[in-house]
């Protein structure tokens, strides 16, 4: 009956998921980031911080977006490099079963982090998502969140959602069927012993998803999610060319790829910090991903 139970849920998640495949069909159909608000009044006005720089190919800036001076980092999570290179929608056919939309009211987005917890970046984008009381979704790595567990109990703790993004990042459709569970299922056992809750989201490293890997993903409890935008802050554009990036493509409904791990994210807090309030000012609300 669990089971069942558990199978129905995430039929409902699968059918609440519209998979529009393209941006620009998102876009016409419900128009640009930049139209009125919604009726009832204008959004409440936020100050605004200046425009980040552009700091594409240099050196990371001594001091956050708050301006406190950052210490030495204790430790370098491995670069993943390449994080999106083979996946979202257009690089290949997206999956029925995988939600890169979510239907909703209004103006409502997911922003969504992968590749954390981060000893540093991650308190940092919670930081910022507690100031403009918005929640989201992170999506971890196993070797990561067992450095760190007492970043998934401030994730968790904050009212954001817990994703499995597997145990080391690698392409599950590379990987024969025992180890993809061993992948899903250790991250998710991990995720239950610190936060007394398995996971009931997952997102493939790259996000690539063939049939057996989602079969064990079901097996495990959790729903295949993707994204619609993706802020390409693992290129290192410079934290405006990621604010940009995302404000231009953002329309309802959108889930949106960001990173807190993998490499250098300073680009991607200074985006957030800028575009985050400009997205407020629109009229989107960010939501953390339910099934």
């Amino acid at each position: 009956m669990a089971s069942d139970k558990r199978t129905n849920t995430r039929r409902r998640f699968l059918q609440a998921a519209v998979v529009v495949g393209v941006l620009s069909a998102g876009r016409l159909l419900f128009g640009s980031g930049s139209g009125a608000p919604e009726p009832g009044g204008p959004p409440r006005a936020r100050p605004r911080p200046p425009e980040p720089p552009d700091t594409a190919g240099g050196p990371p800036p001594p001091a956050g977006p708050a301006g406190a001076t950052h210490p030495p980092q204790p430790y370098r999570l491995r670069p993943m490099a390449g994080e999106t290179s083979r996946s979202g929608p257009g690089a290949s056919p997206p999956h029925p079963e995988v939600a890169f939309h979510l239907a909703g009211d209004h103006r409502e987005i997911f922003l969504t982090f992968d590749d954390g917890p981060h000893p540093l970046y991650t308190p940092d984008i919670l930081r910022i998502l507690r100031r403009h009381e918005v929640r989201a979704t992170f999506f971890v790595i196993g070797e990561n969140a067992v450095e760190f567990p007492g970043l998934l109990y401030d994730i968790a703790d904050e009212g954001h959602a817990v994703g499995n993004h597997t145990w080391t990042h690698p392409q599950l459709t590379a990987l024969p069927p025992g180890a993809v569970r061993s992948e899903l299922g250790r991250t998710s056992s991990l995720i239950e012993d610190i936060l007394g809750t398995a996971p009931d989201l997952a997102r493939a490293p790259y996000g690539e998803w063939d049939d057996p890997a989602l079969s064990i993903c079901n097996d495990l409890g959790m729903s295949p999610v993707g994204w619609a935008v993706d802020s390409q802050d693992w290129t290192l554009p410079g934290a405006k060319t990621i604010a940009h990036t995302v404000l231009d493509a953002m329309h309802p409904g959108a889930i949106v790829l960001s990173h807190d791990g993998g490499g250098e994210r300073w680009q991607t807090v200074e985006a957030l910090e800028w575009y985050l309030p400009r997205l407020l000012d629109e009229g989107y609300r960010p939501l953390r991903i339910v099934p």
